[in-house]
């Protein structure tokens, strides 16, 4: 995702990765790869369960979930992934966000 950030910006997007991890563990991940946007510690999973993301403790815990959210707080894309390896190509989510445009 950091390599097409630049894609997201052209389109007015703002990328934001929230993660599990805590916010030292972010703080550091991001120092350590110059991450170009912002990163939410979410240790007690409280936007994970606003947006329902699924857990399968099976396969890892919380699967990933990708979402475009418009200004107006409306969710206009969802992919919910089945596995830690179901993730859409960014060509996909960048042709949401340009239909959406």
């Amino acid at each position: 995702m950091r390599s097409e950030y630049a894609e997201f910006e052209k389109l007015g997007c703002e990328v934001v990765n929230i993660g599990p991890d805590s916010a030292e563990d972010f703080r550091a991940y991001w120092a350590k790869h110059s991450m170009p946007f912002p990163g939410l510690a979410d240790p007690k999973h409280v936007v994970a369960k606003l947006y329902r993301q699924a857990v399968r403790l099976l396969k890892l815990g919380r699967m990933p979930l990708q979402l475009v959210v418009d200004r107006g707080g409306v969710v206009r894309y969802r992919h919910d992934s089945n596995s830690m390896s179901d993730i859409p190509a960014l060509s996909e989510v960048l042709a949401e966000l340009k239909r959406l445009a």
